[in-house]
């Protein structure tokens, strides 16, 4: 003979507040693999002996150019987590629906067995 017992499962926890999220980022360390930029290829900056005037302004376009590159990987990258958090909110807000309608299901079958 069984016994129906029942379950009471744990409730959701709520999300991360915006300032724990900032601490959290905060708190981590420099070196973190999610925060890293893709590496850059490696250049040679030593300024060529047969140019003696212009390596100097080689040397400050490339770094311009390794800048530029820098700053352009950086805007794709936050354009891609932006990306991201709208596809992450609407799937949390497709979850809550969803689970709301749970909740509904289960009190309309809960109101028929009685």
């Amino acid at each position: 003979m069984s016994s129906k017992t029942k379950r009471v499962l744990p409730t959701r926890p709520e999300p991360p507040s915006l300032e724990q999220i900032l601490a959290d980022v905060r708190s981590t360390h420099p070196a973190d693999p999610v925060f890293l930029l893709p590496a850059e290829p490696h250049r040679d900056h030593d300024p060529s002996p047969g140019f003696p005037g212009s390596s100097r302004q080689e040397a400050a376009a490339e770094e311009r150019e390794r800048l530029y590159r820098q700053s352009r990987s950086y805007v794709e990258m936050n354009q891609r987590l932006q990306a991201s958090r709208e596809r992450l909110r609407q799937q949390r807000e497709e979850l809550r629906q969803a689970g709301e309608a749970l909740e509904h299901g289960i009190a309309e079958m809960r109101q028929k067995a009685c």
